[in-house]
């Protein structure tokens, strides 16, 4: 598996629009694995006529168990994927069923940009009837309105105080010396006098909320306490004279109140409560305002922010509403760890302070949720001024982090272009786009009510020369030297595009693929791990760790004594890339299974399916009652504990499963829907009937590896496989939608991301014209392409790419092949 690469660096380049061909035959070479072909028991594939058999995504298929359908007899179409990352849209589901959208890429209030704001301001000041005062907008539009306040008859002065007499407008009044300049209060606290013009950048959606909170005049006292500040930032914070609110007994009330002054006012106030619950409301140091305190110290926090919202203690973070500070992350054509790396080195901290449910694809447009501990949201948005393709918002502080899991799901908009479909020919673009919406809503109309075979994609099982599932067949074996040399496999043709002697020149090779073969041709012939480290690209973590311990010094004895220690090897390559490797034969076995499930009983529940045992203990014959006693023998109401404060019962935190009786099964309680597959382990139940015994069989054989499905325990712990389960058919969580189009230029687009939609908002981009314009009009019908674009919900751990193989049948899914990628 690749390291993702440094986040800094552009795109190699934007990938051509037109898909190079290849020939069959390089083709197969690039994508040839050394594991044993399909068993001729198994059921093959269905592949339209009108398509070669020898479609190399097809035979993928079928080397990793991916066989049968669920409408085997609907008509298919071809489609090309991803031809754009904005072709892919992937858009987290919370638990809470919601579409997570980037909807802010700000922090709150500090993106209501433009002309109205500065009129709304104006308005309202004026609707105040100050008599003392004329306002007027500046005329700059921007994302804070700015009011000016010119010098009136009457000098006027504040204290930013609590206390004391006020003039009619709610301002403190002016003490003057006998030559007319403002003197000190009595009580130590200066009186700073107003430029003639002085300048306050406070949003109207701000002032309406401090309003809320804090009530017209102490509003106006902490608007006067900011003036005073900016006006004299180096004086000491004891020189400003606090500002007292009232007191607050709501707790969120209180908290939103602390929120809100330090994002308003960042780096100028902080807040504390009294013993009354009031709040008091003073000036920072003088050192922590405005960043000061980060040249001062000479960078020595690397970055890290002193300031208040970074206070000693865990009663700053509880007021601001947890310690986890969750966040939108957008990104475009990047790796999910690709951007939380660079995030964490920009924090300092790395990426261990990070969380976030699930990964998401990296050729595509995606929003997900992501968490990190201790980190301000102010903070935190000062990194979009240095993200590219990527941005962060709608920040919020929570008690808890985010786990892998903690979605339902994720919703998909695929782009499919230059679409075809079965008996197309000879029709015209109209008779063309009647049968695409034919086929592709009766497609989608039994796919959303009957779903699809839940398999494992081809992801799952790798690209290079050697799959996954073949080095961690190996792995469980015992055959560890098998295992080091199918990782260190590589093809012949990279290593001739390497050394300049490739044949075919249309047969595209990246260039890390190239220093990759190169590399592990030095290894392989010359024994020389300094050198093939040097030309191995760092991307290949699994390559380098194993050519790194091979060729290293003994620490004990001080000779080259490693060269066959194959687990120390394989122990030093990651952990979770490690174990990525026997999950995958699991996966080729799951998908295998579930393929001989369907093609045996189809739809039918029989008896011996397996159902999990948590999601129908209310089915079971003996079952007990559900209903608690909310009142017990003594007349007292019952409360029954839940969430963290729930003591489970140990078999409520592991999965299991049981076997279906005859009865059961005929009853009509379960569905296909309910019926699960286990994963080969030492923990699993295996199903009652021929399934059962159909593991046996298929793992025994020579394609199975020979291994025994009831003896999955091994001697080296960390590949002793556990087992689990999977449903076998999946459906999406709500009705599919999808619209197909006719377009000409390739680069048209028929979507709009989440930041395309945020920048127009914003005015910053014009808002862009799809469709085909009259100067590229073509007057040939012939010479229009079809895009189909669907829009799909799936639950998690669930492949879009095997949902579409349902829609568009053996073959169909296209996937495009970039100029500066491919060849492994």
């Amino acid at each position: 598996m690749s390291e993702p690469s440094d986040i800094d660096s552009r795109p190699a380049k934007r990938a051509r629009l037109e898909e190079p061909a290849v020939p069959a035959a390089a083709a197969a070479d690039l994508t040839s694995s050394t594991a044993p072909t399909a068993a001729d028991a198994l059921p093959k594939a269905p592949i339209p006529a009108d398509r070669p058999a020898n479609d190399s995504s097809v035979e993928r298929e079928s080397r990793a168990g991916i066989t049968e359908y669920v409408h085997p007899d609907n008509l298919g179409f071809s489609g090309v994927l991803k031809q754009r990352y904005t072709d892919f849209l992937v858009n987290e589901i919370g638990l809470d069923g919601e579409v997570l959208h980037l909807r802010r890429a700000s922090i709150e209030g500090k993106n209501d940009a433009g002309r109205r704001r500065n009129e709304a301001v104006v308005a309202e000041e004026k609707a105040k009837g100050n008599k003392e005062r004329k306002v007027e907008a500046v005329t700059e539009s921007g994302p804070v309105a700015k009011v000016k306040h010119e010098e009136s008859v009457v000098d006027e002065t504040t204290t930013a105080s609590g206390t004391g007499a006020r003039k009619e407008d709610g301002s403190p009044p002016v003490t003057k010396a006998a030559n007319g300049t403002p003197k000190d209060t009595t009580d130590g606290h200066e009186v700073v006098q107003l430029q003639k013009e002085e300048e306050v950048e406070v949003a109207d959606a701000d002032l309406a909320t401090l309003h809320e909170i804090f009530g017209e005049p102490t509003t106006k006292e902490i608007v006067a306490l900011v003036r005073a500040i900016r006006r004299k930032e180096d004086r000491k914070a004891k020189d400003f004279r606090p500002v007292i609110a009232p007191p607050i007994t709501d707790k969120d009330v209180r908290t939103r109140a602390h929120q809100s002054l330090r994002r308003i006012f960042p780096n100028l106030l902080e807040s504390s409560m009294e013993a009354d619950q009031s709040l008091r409301i003073k000036a920072v140091p003088p050192k922590e305002r405005k960043g000061k305190n980060k040249r001062d110290r000479n960078d020595r926090t690397n970055g890290r922010d002193a300031g208040p919202d970074r206070r000693k203690g865990q009663l700053a973070w509880e007021e601001l509403g947890g310690e986890f500070l969750h966040f939108t992350l957008y990104k475009e054509n990047k790796d999910t760890m690709e951007v939380i790396g660079f995030l964490g080195s920009k924090l300092g901290g790395g990426k261990n302070p990070f969380s976030f449910a699930g990964t998401k694809d990296r050729r595509a447009c995606t929003v997900q949720r992501v968490c990190v501990k201790r980190q301000t949201a102010e903070r935190m948005n000062q990194l979009n001024k240095v993200l590219y393709n990527a941005a962060i918002g709608d920040y919020s502080y929570e008690n808890r982090d985010l786990g892998l899991g903690d979605l339902m799901g994720n919703e998909f908009v695929i782009t499919l272009r230059d679409c075809h479909f079965q008996s197309e020919e000879g029709l015209d673009l109209e008779q063309r786009l009647k049968l695409a919406n034919d086929i592709v809503s009766k497609a989608i109309t039994d796919f959303s009510k009957e779903g699809f075979i839940n398999y494992y994609g081809l992801q799952r099982f790798g690209s290079f020369a050697a799959s996954t599932d073949t080095v961690g067949l190996k792995m469980l074996q015992n055959n560890l030297k098998g295992a080091v040399e199918d990782l260190l496999a590589y093809s012949g043709t990279a290593l001739a595009a390497a050394e300049g002697t490739l044949e075919d020149p249309s047969v595209l090779i990246s260039q890390d693929d190239k220093n990759r073969a190169k590399a592990l041709h030095i290894w392989k012939t010359k024994g020389k791990g300094g050198t093939a480290l040097d030309c191995l690209p760092h991307k290949f973590k699994a390559e380098r760790s194993i050519i790194q311990h091979l060729s290293s010094r003994n620490s004990k004895n001080g000779r080259y004594d490693r060269t066959n220690d194959w687990q120390g090897a394989l122990m030093l390559i990651p952990r979770q890339l490690r174990l990525m490797y026997v999950h995958a034969y699991q996966s080729l076995v799951w998908n295998t299974v579930a393929g001989k499930r369907w093609n045996t009983y189809g739809a039918n529940v029989v008896e011996g399916d397996l159902v999990l045992v948590h999601e129908h203990k209310d089915k079971e014959a003996n079952a007990e009652s559900t209903i608690k006693d909310y009142i017990d023998q003594d007349g007292e109401v019952v409360i029954n504990p839940a969430g963290e404060d729930s003591a489970l019962a140990a078999d409520d935190q592991f999965e299991r499963a049981r076997a279906l009786t005859a009865e059961e099964a005929a009853s009509g309680q379960y569905s296909i829907f309910d019926v699960v597959l286990p994963q080969p382990g030492f923990d699993v139940e295996y199903p009652k009937n021929e399934i059962g015994r159909f593991y046996e069989e298929f793992m025994g054989s020579e394609r199975g590896g020979g291994l025994d499905p009831h003896d999955m325990r091994r001697s080296w712990r960390e590949i002793s496989l556990s087992g689990g389960y999977r449903k076998i058919l999946a459906r999406p969580l709500k009705p599919l939608e999808y619209e197909v189009h006719s377009y000409v230029r390739n680069e048209e687009q028929f979507v709009e991301t989440d930041l395309q939609r945020l920048r127009k908002e914003e005015g910053a981009q014009k808002e862009e014209q799809n469709g085909a314009q009259e100067d590229v009009e073509m007057s040939d019908e012939a010479g229009r392409k079809i895009a189909v674009v669907l829009k799909l919900q799936l639950g998690s751990s669930q492949y879009a790419t095997m949902a579409l193989r349902e829609l568009m049948k053996a073959g169909g899914v296209k996937a495009y092949k970039p100029e500066f990628m491919g060849g492994r």
